[in-house]
């Protein structure tokens, strides 16, 4: 009797370069991790950040140790604009530390910013403040011009030498704000757009 090769069912034996089945699932598994990292690196790098408060100088808009949504993409095309919430460089900062406050926008290029008989002026005109529920407590600032590319910010604390601002370190230029505060994240009872 004669067995042609097709008639017998032997095993086909494994190709040399062909790995077994649980080796390709955890290559699967490492190759979406490591791609889902970048992507969450990237969007951290460029789109959005998580930054905590870290002390009284923004009350009672902002509370110590919430969390904000930082949004670094929104000054890639626009610039920040008077009221926005910014999370900046700290200019005083020594020794290459990378320190970063939190303060809110109230001069941009061109304007002639000035505090007298405890009420903040932008252009000549009082700001309407209703983010802030006190008067400005320090001493009279005299004008200030701000010159293009730079920012005059102030935290909405106004009790007396509450906020490290512009009033101490000058107006900020447009490299050292790294984005702008969009959302209180935590804790949860606290969440809104800012």
């Amino acid at each position: 009797m004669s067995v042609s090769p097709s008639d017998i069912n032997e095993p086909v034996p494994q190709q040399m370069d062909e790995k077994p089945r649980w080796i390709k699932e955890l290559l699967e598994w490492a190759k979406t991790i490591t791609i889902s990292f970048l992507i969450v690196m990237v969007l951290h790098l460029f789109v959005f950040n998580l930054s905590t408060v870290e002390g009284h100088s923004m009350e009672p808009t902002l509370r110590d140790r919430e969390w904000l949504f930082v949004n670094k993409a929104a000054y890639l095309i626009g610039s920040p604009k008077v009221g926005d919430i910014v999370i900046l460089e700290d200019p005083s900062a020594y020794g290459g530390q990378n320190d970063y406050l939190v303060k809110r926008v109230v001069g941009v290029a061109g304007d002639r910013i000035e505090i007298y008989n405890k009420e903040l002026y932008r252009n000549g005109v009082k700001m309407a403040e209703n983010y802030t529920d006190i008067e400005i407590e320090d001493l009279d600032f005299m004008p200030v011009i701000v010159q293009k590319g730079q920012y005059f910010v102030m935290g909405d604390n106004r009790h007396a030498r509450a906020s490290k601002d512009s009033r101490n370190f000058g107006t900020v230029p447009r490299s050292m704000i790294h984005g702008r505060a969009d959302f209180i994240l935590w804790p949860f009872k606290q969440v809104k757009a800012l």
